[in-house]
This record gives C-alpha cells, sequence and structure tokens, in this order.
C-alpha cells in the first residue's frame, strides 16, 4: 500500500495558487485538500455536481468552494478553467497555478520542486512528476494505471490532470478546450508547444492517485473515453506538422474495426482461412509484451499490460465511433465516468 502522512508545510509559496477538480471524491478530497493547504497562497475547489457533501467537506477545512451551474455541461477542462479565473480574481499577483484532481493526493515537497522549475526556467509552461496509484495491489486495473503513470523524466510533449502551470503561458492559449470531455490536458500542451512553451517532467513525486477500479466495465469505460479522447485530438490538431493522435486512432481503427471485420466477411470467401487474421493479436500483444521487457519491466506486468493494450483497441475503437457519429448528428457527448461514486464505495 503507497500511504504517506501529511506534514506541516515549512513555507507559504505567495506566487502559487491551486484548482483542485472533483465530483463525489469523499475522503479523497479530504486528503487532497490536506495534502495543500498551508503551502499555498489560495485553493479554490471547484465541485461538478457531487451528490456526496464534497462542497461541505472543502468549506469545512477552510477551501473556498465554487459548485458549477449544471445547465452549462460538465468537463475536467472547465472546472479547471472557472477555478482559474476565480483564483486570479482574487490574486492577481499568482504567477503559478497547481491543478490537481480531487481523487489525487499531493507528495511531500512537490510544490515547492515544481515551483523552483518554473521560476528558474522561464521557458516552461508546464512542470508535472511522477503520478503513482495508491492502491496497485487493489486489483488489475490499478496496477495498470501505476504502469500508465510512469512516463519518461525530461522534455515532453503533454501533461496529466495534476501539472503546475506558468499563469501567463496559461492566459496566452486561452486555457483549457470546455468542449473536450476527455484529453484536454495534451490538447492545451499542443498549443502551448505552438506558442514555443516547453512542458517538462522532473524527476519528483508528484501525487497519489486513487483510481478505484476493481471491475472490468469500469477499465472499459475509461478505455472508451480514451479512445473519444484520441478521435478528438486526431480531429482538432491532426493537420501537419503537429499530427496529434493521428497515428493512434488508425492503430485503434486498424486493429479493433478493420482487422476483425475483414476476417469475418471474407470468411465465406475463404473457406474460413481470413479467420487466421485473428493470429495478429497475439502476436501484438507479444511484440508490447518484448517491448516492456526490453525496458525493465518484469515479466507479469508485461504480460498483463500487453494483453489489455490489445483489448483496448476494441473499447477504444467504441470510443472512436462515437465521437464521429456525435459530429454526424451534431451531438455532444456526455461524460464518460468510470469511477464509483464515493457513497456507494464505503
Amino acid at each position: 500500500m503507497n500511504e504517506k502522512a501529511i506534514t506541516k508545510p515549512t513555507q507559504t509559496l505567495d506566487t502559487l495558487g491551486c484548482v483542485a477538480i472533483g465530483r463525489n471524491e469523499g475522503e479523497r478530497l479530504r486528503q487532497c485538500l490536506q495534502s495543500i493547504l498551508g503551502t499555498v497562497r489560495s485553493v479554490v475547489y471547484v465541485d461538478s455536481s457531487s451528490t456526496d457533501g464534497s462542497v461541505e467537506l472543502a468549506r469545512s477545512l477552510g477551501v473556498e468552494a465554487i459548485a458549477l451551474d449544471i445547465s452549462i455541461p460538465f468537463s475536467a477542462a472547465r472546472s479547471r478553467n472557472e477555478g482559474f479565473t476565480h483564483l486570479l480574481k482574487q490574486y492577481p499577483q499568482l504567477e503559478f497555478v497547481q491543478f490537481v484532481d480531487g481523487d489525487c493526493e499531493v507528495a511531500d515537497g512537490w510544490l515547492e520542486l515544481a515551483h523552483n522549475a518554473l521560476q528558474t526556467q522561464p521557458q516552461v509552461a508546464v512542470v508535472c512528476g511522477r503520478r503513482r496509484e495508491r492502491y496497485p495491489e487493489q486489483s488489475i486495473y490499478n496496477r495498470l494505471c501505476e504502469m500508465e503513470w510512469d512516463t519518461p523524466v525530461g522534455e515532453a510533449k503533454a501533461c496529466g490532470g495534476d501539472a503546475m502551470m506558468q499563469v501567463r503561458a496559461f492566459q496566452e492559449v486561452g486555457g483549457f478546450n470546455p468542449s473536450l470531455i476527455a484529453g484536454e490536458e495534451p490538447e492545451l500542451c499542443v498549443r502551448l508547444r505552438q506558442k514555443d512553451w516547453k512542458i517538462l517532467r522532473l524527476d519528483g513525486e508528484m501525487t497519489l492517485h486513487d483510481a478505484q477500479m476493481t471491475r472490468l466495465g469500469q477499465w472499459w469505460k475509461r478505455s472508451l473515453r480514451a479512445g473519444h479522447a484520441y478521435a478528438e485530438g486526431a480531429w482538432l490538431h491532426g493537420r501537419t506538422p503537429e499530427r496529434h493522435w493521428v497515428k493512434e486512432s488508425r492503430s485503434i481503427w486498424f486493429w479493433g474495426v478493420l482487422l476483425p471485420l475483414l476476417a469475418l466477411v471474407l470468411a465465406g470467401v475463404t473457406r474460413g482461412g481470413s479467420l487466421l487474421l485473428f493470429c495478429a493479436y497475439p502476436l501484438l500483444a507479444y511484440r508490447i509484451y518484448r517491448y516492456l521487457r526490453q525496458q525493465g519491466t518484469d515479466a507479469q506486468d508485461s504480460a498483463l499490460y500487453a494483453g489489455f493494450c490489445v483489448l483496448g483497441k476494441f473499447s477504444q475503437a467504441q470510443g472512436q465511433f462515437q465521437f464521429w457519429l456525435n459530429r454526424l448528428l451534431g451531438k455532444r457527448r456526455a461524460l464518460v465516468e468510470y469511477k464509483i461514486p464515493s457513497r456507494e464505495s464505503n
């Protein structure tokens, strides 16, 4: 179990504020807010119609809480934008903002480390660090998250939901795209890099994340959401030179739709010979497995990750299809929520 004690901060960073967002996070939200309080100039919590008393919990800790207008569609991007705007109205002198999801606890020392990195590297717009899963042993799905978070240190193309950003860089590109239901962080980073800003992943512990994913259906929804994000990202920034998520989207369509469709449609003509195309899936899994082993991942984790990468092509294809169908019909896709609300999980 990855647990840590909350320690009293040694200093207050007066040029740093924090925006936390959440929906029905319960005690996870308490851990999140307590890990920030006392280190930053101000914290704003933005709530997306929670029914578990999250707003009241935040206020009981002395945190200003904003409940979003339910007449406007929710998104993490919209929540972060509204929190940022509210924070800057109160404290226009802020230079940096830490964004954090309500299911994450900020690691000791992260705020100081990230703050120092942004202060000393003015060309860097965003810094992020190592996000870890709090209970990777709880389920194979949590373990998959733990592996997913482990990305290389150094200059990067994108960040995740937990990241510290320069206020002026965030303002220059107009913040997050509030219409996106997923993939809003990489999309923001595309626009930042187009303005010659840099994104940096530091070699430091950043947050503990509690996915609380114990069911295959939860994993499927999360993977579907990723497929939707890939499709929308490619639609927005798929042209040259960025080609944002074009390769990923093509891979999803090939493995999740085209290959199985060809195998089944041609089965009659080929007297079942086309079904041999399904042998390509274990070969794909083996390629992923071998790559992970070469990177130093142990055999069990490599096999687990490779298997779910292949299975994920189908859930992601569903997400891609839903995006393009909604585009055709002129509809906006509702949020895809995979997590069990806190009131049901206890």
